[in-house]
């Protein structure tokens, strides 16, 4: 963690992966993070995978480092403590991160009119309010039919949300910058954000829609080649597989030097009369060049691969199972400044991450842990909202509110 964002709180209703990795980021860089649930969880409280015990080490990984209130959103009020949480009136607060439904109590005109300098941003399915998921996104924008094995008439789908994720980060952004906006103007502001525009804008950016307006074709299959360049996997003769890459040119050197095959490779350049320092003639050639390297790589197991291809400073990399990236991967271990083994109450301890960013003015402050619910509803209650000790046990009481105790 850092405190860059120290002063800045964000209430957050959420759940599965957009809106809180949104909230998260921006936790992990110092914002006060406030996230509120029903009581009893909401509906990705127990999402897979789940400990022995039931608890969800998803919803664990993706809270990290916020504070949680639990509340009876069916009651008015409990509406209304959230309302006015939302629109505290300090300086650093009134800032709404959501992808719930923005209509009745939680529209921004409703909340609005409690603090004019309102700032709320609204992740959706589709920029028309209308629903999607990350998996629906998906096989739209034609990936599924782009990746799989050469030939396959199957649409592949893939267990990575990555219009989820990059959401999260564009949520993050948007906050950050109606923040700056406000700081400069006074003014608050609705940000709404569709995970349909976030995928297409990524194929866009990409390349994808402008190629099929151009050139009027759809992207075949090419397996596990590297579309445009030379990069391809290969197995080793301790039955593992590794990844190449040749997309500069002194990363086509290394490669070939790392696996004696540079005369061979050029030998095939002459025959062919190609100049394989054009990136597109190595694809073009792919399946030749690949003839030539494989040997190699048959011939050695995973370790002298890996050390002959480091050696030469070859761009590659081992497959893994995520098990595997735990058990071997220094990168996935507290060697990585990122991470630290933390305890969690309810799922002990475990490798925890803090921001990927690294700043070179600033020291990492410990890695948060994600709360237990409703652990922080006390104190949100009395610090923010001015409760005094009777008034939030008679919440309790009338279970208007609960809390979970860390111990």
């Amino acid at each position: 963690m850092y405190q860059l964002l120290e002063g800045l709180r964000i209430v957050e209703g959420s759940a599965f992966v957009a809106a809180p990795s949104g909230g998260m980021t921006l936790a992990q860089l110092g914002a006060e993070v406030i996230r509120f649930d029903m009581i009893g969880g909401g509906i990705d409280y127990k999402r897979w995978p789940l400990s022995e015990a039931g608890d969800s080490i998803y919803w664990a990984s993706l809270n990290k480092a916020k504070k949680s209130i639990a509340v009876d959103l069916r009651s008015d009020e409990g509406r209304e403590l959230l309302t006015a949480l939302i629109a505290d009136d300090d300086p650093g607060g009134g800032i709404f991160l959501s992808n719930f439904p923005a209509r009745g109590w939680m529209s921004y005109d409703a909340l609005r009119a409690h603090r004019d300098d309102l700032i709320m941003l609204n992740v959706t399915g589709n920029a028309d309010g209308s629903t999607a998921l990350d998996y629906t996104i998906n096989s739209a924008v034609g990936y599924p039919d782009a990746t799989g094995p050469v030939g396959s008439t199957e649409p592949i789908n893939h267990v990575l949300p990555a219009w989820d994720l990059l959401t999260g980060q564009q949520a993050a952004i948007g906050v950050l910058a109606a923040e700056r906006h406000r700081a400069r103007t006074g003014k608050g502001q609705l940000i709404s954000l569709a995970l349909a525009d976030v995928a297409l804008m990524a194929v866009s950016n990409l390349a994808h829609i402008a190629e099929a307006q151009i050139n009027g074709e759809q992207r075949p299959r090419y397996g596990n080649d590297v579309y445009g360049a030379y990069g391809r996997d290969f197995a080793t003769s301790d039955g593992r597989r590794v990844i190449v890459m040749g997309i500069t040119d002194r990363q086509w050197s290394s490669l070939l030097e790392s696996t004696n095959t540079t005369e061979a490779v050029a030998a095939l350049e002459q025959r062919l009369g190609a100049n394989f320092g054009d990136q597109g003639a190595r694809f073009a050639a792919r399946d030749e060049i690949t003839a030539i390297l494989a040997p190699w790589f048959a011939a050695h197991t995973l370790g002298e691969v890996a050390a002959g291809l480091d050696a030469h400073g070859v761009c590659w990399g081992p497959y893994q199972t995520f098990q595997q990236l735990v058990d071997d991967d220094p990168r996935c271990s507290s060697d990585n400044p990122m991470f630290e083994m933390v305890d969690h109450p309810a799922l002990g301890s475990f490798l925890m991450n803090g921001s990927p960013l690294g700043f070179s003015e600033l020291d990492r402050q410990p890695v948060g842990r994600a709360p237990l619910l409703g652990e922080h509803t006390e104190e949100i209650l009395a610090d923010i909202l001015g409760m005094n000790v009777g008034e939030i046990a008679d919440l309790h009481d009338r279970g208007v509110v609960a809390s979970a105790s860390a111990e």
